[in-house]
């Protein structure tokens, strides 16, 4: 016997049942997904809630990491993109359009070969990790790099989507929000119950719009019984919410938040109000000890960008500002492999050894 509760599997003894992707285990949750309509899926979604007990003992708190980059492309913009694409089929779409830093760019390409669709991607000259643009373009996308920011890209894909038959992708289109709540509703199977806290980085925002709109949605339903402050954090160089207003030249070594003026800004803003919760912004040296803490002491290698929602929750516990014994959940949104420069610049230089078992010894410390 199996069965499926909220989006969470319950298998037999014996049994083996996969995970069928964010729309089939959520669909009584998904009005934009129309019975009929050919779901364009590489089963995103059911990512682990890993706990962190080197982190839960720095900040006295049970802290677990949310893995989305386990999602098929490496990041959580998987969730968003089966829903936006499966709608874009669905109404005669003759292309796809995204302008990205580097994970939407991902899993639009994928998700558009998956859905026999074209996909024009555009990015700012010079400002994409490699690892990123690499999978777009191995995905068949058509790349074009504009001088400007991520701004400049997002207006111009705005209006190719407006004048021609055109799906624009991004987190504006209200079909990636839908999907993206879906995390919220697996946190929430997960644990059994909403977070007390739940930390996630701040970009174009749409992210912390669709976890909010997820709490409260499994809050108003009663499947749990109340709902997380929500703290979103900004990388200091690119922190248009914090400060209050759009920043014209965002710079951070994060370059999926580096956004200065974000789609999702009306969302973030009510997430951070409605839950009594803030929005911090973390220097990129915050961000790299965050990041090496993950990779050294919990196993778990992201994306810088990734480490800005734990950069953010060591902020928070040193100031004094976290009450002890809380539930708290960091989302850690795209995997290491996204950005590997950054660990390379790190890297020790190997150890040349003689082929001997002494010498190994030796260099392990065990002689």
């Amino acid at each position: 016997m199996t069965g499926v509760v909220g989006g969470v599997g319950t298998v037999a003894l014996g049994a083996r049942v996969e995970w069928p992707g964010i729309i089939p285990a959520y669909r009584d949750r998904m009005p934009r997904v129309q019975p009929g309509w050919e779901v364009v899926t590489l089963r995103e979604g059911g990512t682990p809630l890993l706990s962190a007990p080197h982190l839960s003992e720095l900040v006295g708190c049970e802290v677990h990491l949310k893995i989305e980059g386990a999602n098929p492309t490496g990041s959580f913009k998987d969730r968003g993109m089966t829903v936006a694409m499966t709608e874009a089929l669905a109404v005669g779409a003759k292309a796809v359009i995204c302008a990205s830093t580097g994970n939407t760019s991902a899993s639009a390409a994928a998700y558009a070969t998956r859905a026999g669709m074209t996909c024009a991607v555009l990015v700012p000259q010079g400002k994409i990790a490699l690892g990123k643009l690499a999978q777009a373009t191995v995905h068949g996308a058509r790349i074009l790099q504009l001088e400007g920011n991520f701004d400049t890209c997002l207006e111009l894909a705005r209006r190719a989507a407006e004048q021609y038959p055109i799906a624009l992708v991004n987190s504006v289109n209200p079909a990636r929000i839908e999907g993206q709540k879906t995390a919220a509703f697996e946190i929430c199977d997960q644990l059994g119950r909403a977070p007390d806290v739940h930390a996630l980085p701040v970009g174009n925002a749409g992210n912390i719009t669709a976890y909010w709109r997820g709490y409260t949605e499994y809050a108003g339903d009663g499947v749990v019984a109340g709902t997380p402050r929500m703290l979103g954090v900004q990388a200091a160089g690119a922190a248009p919410l914090v400060h209050g207003a759009p920043v014209a030249d965002p710079e951070t070594l994060a370059t999926a938040i580096r956004i200065g003026s974000p789609a999702s800004w009306d969302g973030a803003i009510a997430a951070r109000d409605e839950s009594a919760g803030e929005i911090t912004a973390v220097d990129d040296d915050a961000i790299l000890e965050a990041y090496r803490l993950l990779a050294a002491r919990e196993g778990v290698f992201v994306e810088p960008a990734s480490a800005a929602s734990v950069a953010g929750l060591l902020a928070k516990a040193r100031a004094g500002r976290l009450d002890a014994g809380q539930l708290i959940v960091c989302t850690v949104t795209g995997h290491g492999l996204k950005d590997p420069a950054t660990a390379l610049a790190d890297a020790a230089e190997p150890v040349v050894l003689a082929p001997r078992v002494d010498a190994v010894a030796d260099a392990l410390g065990l002689r």
